[in-house]
Order: structure tokens, then sequence, then C-alpha cells
């Protein structure tokens, strides 16, 4: 059995080698630009996670703001290291998860519901709303809690094609064009 998760640590805090420690080391400003912002026009994530802010490490805590517009869905993927915490801060989400048996959890989320993903499993968001936006602030257990998309490991891979055709009881063709639609765009 394998387990997945931050450290214990023997200090208060940990600092990076010849960083000034005061209260600036301690802030993040990352999510000024939501303040005021208009409505999305495309899914965005903004994180406070080790990577944005360093503070984080060994405090297993980090966060993300999602800024879905309507229509739009966060797609299926996991967080190996950590649990999600989802609140709606604005408008309606249909959330989901699959448990190690395949059995699917939904619930449409109002305004002020939370929402718990259960660590590593394969879960979505989805702005069902096709005229308004949605925010939602998801809190994890983690400094890094990761991100596996379903979508990006099965199609923007190397996977061999005849793999996935197998796996997914179609032909070749069908991922080939799976493929070039999730390509990156250049």
């Amino acid at each position: 059995m394998a387990t997945a998760g931050d450290p214990d640590i023997l200090f208060d805090f940990i600092a990076p080698p010849n960083v000034a420690v005061d209260g600036n080391f301690f802030t993040f400003t990352g999510m000024r630009s939501l303040v005021g912002a208009g409505p999305p026009t495309a899914f965005k994530v903004l994180k406070a996670t080790l990577a944005e802010f360093p503070a984080l490490n060994g405090q297993s805590v980090s966060i993300a703001v999602l800024e879905f517009p309507a229509g739009i869905p966060n797609p299926p993927h996991t967080h190996p290291r950590s649990a999600e915490l989802l609140f709606l801060v604005d408008g309606t989400l249909q959330v989901g998860f699959v448990d190690t048996t395949n059995k699917l959890f939904t619930q449409t989320l109002q305004t002020g519901d939370m929402f718990v993903f259960p660590k590593g499993l394969v879960h979505f968001q989805y702005n069902v709303d096709a005229k308004a936006p949605a925010l939602a602030i998801s809190a994890f257990g983690s400094a890094n809690a990761g991100l596996v998309s379903i979508p990006n490991t099965l199609f923007n891979t190397s996977i061999d094609n005849n793999v996935l055709a197998l796996s997914l009881k179609t032909d070749v063709a069908t991922i080939q064009h799976l493929k070039a639609g999730l390509a990156p765009k250049s």
C-alpha cells in the first residue's frame, strides 16, 4: 500500500535559504486580480500552492479560485495528494466524483454550498447555467495537491493510439480525432 501527503515539519515554518522572513514572506497577493474583475471569458484557476507561495512549505494547505464562464466545465481530474473542499461563492455548479467501485456521486450546488471531493478520486465541476458565470474557492490539505487531468493524461501524452483505442473500445481514427481536438493551441 502506498500513501501520499505532506510530511510533518519540525519547525514553525520553512523559509528558503537567503530569504528575509518578515510579514511579506507570509503574504500572498496573487488573488488581487479578482477584485473588481469582470466575468470570466474562459475557465481560469488562480492558485496559491507551494509553487506560487513558498510560505506554504510544510503547512499542508493551499487554495485555488475557480472562475467558470457560463456553460463551461472543469474537466475530470484528480488530486493525488489531497482531498478538495469546494465552496461555491457565486452561481450554480454541477459537481461530482466517482469512487473506487465506479459509483458516481453528483450534486447541483447553489451559492453558499460546499462539496468535498475525496483524495485521489476522479471528479469534475460544470457550470450548467448558459447565461451566468460561477465562482468557487477550493481548499486543499496539501501545499502541493497535484493535478492529473484525465483528458490531457489520455490524449496529450505518448500513450500508444492502439492501447487507447482498445482500452476505450473504439478505433484509432477516433483516438486521433480526440487528440487533435485536445492538442495545445500554438
